[in-house]
């Protein structure tokens, strides 16, 4: 599988060019366009594997409860993938390294890549932005996404980042949820709220925008078409 992004940084899509025997499992919904030869199957987990636990699991963490692969027949084939919000997206090779990515900002992978929850997921119930965490596994390449510009912070002991901000980190980061200010009247009135510190070495991708606060300074200003 060969990811080309495309239309970068702000309004990033994905061509993916896949050799017959190739598949390509994404997001439902993700597909903007493919080659008249490419075979879709729809399952809840990995292709011939799915799996209703662990769609619900899925679920829960921000994903679509459905998967779609794509496989093209006979000939090499392409499919063009793309999100909801305007941002960037990140081609991530793991080579049996674990991955831990926000809800919502997994794209796509390869059948080399498992698609989990994450085991710290509970730690996040009270930032208000995601309740869990995906995990990603094994050998392959995955392609994240993000709200705005997309960038890595690299961690060597502690490090501090806005919960709505993180799309993915190192699984060697361990991390708590705590409080912005020196107290919580100043994290309320300063904005920032919880926010989610690291500890450890390894990597840290952020995004620019924050989808919750996005909504919240749209949705008063939208109103309803007029009959």
């Amino acid at each position: 599988m060969h990811v080309e992004l495309v239309n970068q940084p702000g309004n990033t899509a994905a061509k993916v060019s896949l050799r017959p025997g190739e598949v390509c499992t994404a997001e439902s919904g993700a597909m903007l366009a493919m080659s008249s030869n490419m075979q879709i199957t729809t399952t809840t987990h990995k292709k011939q594997r799915g799996s209703l636990l662990k769609a619900a699991k899925r679920l829960l963490g921000g994903e679509s409860l459905f998967l779609n692969h794509f496989e093209p027949q006979n000939t090499p084939g392409e499919v063009w993938l793309g999100t909801d919000l305007a941002g960037d997206m990140l081609v991530m090779p793991l080579d049996n390294d674990n991955l831990i990515v926000q809800g919502g900002s997994f794209l796509a992978c390869d059948e080399g890549i498992e698609v989990d929850l994450g085991w710290q997921g509970f730690k996040s119930i009270l930032s208000g932005e995601s309740i869990f965490w995906l995990k990603l596994k094994g050998k392959g390449t995955a392609v994240l996404s993000s709200f705005g510009a997309i960038y890595p912070v690299e961690v060597d002991g502690d490090y501090i980042v806005d919960t709505g901000h993180i799309v993915a980190f190192s699984e060697t980061l361990q991390f708590s949820i705590t409080k912005a200010g020196k107290s919580w009247l100043q994290s309320i009135l300063g904005g920032e709220g919880m926010v989610c510190k690291f500890s450890g070495r390894g990597t840290v991708w952020c995004q620019s925008h924050n989808e919750s606060s996005f909504g919240s300074l749209l949705g008063p200003n939208l109103k309803a078409g007029k009959r």
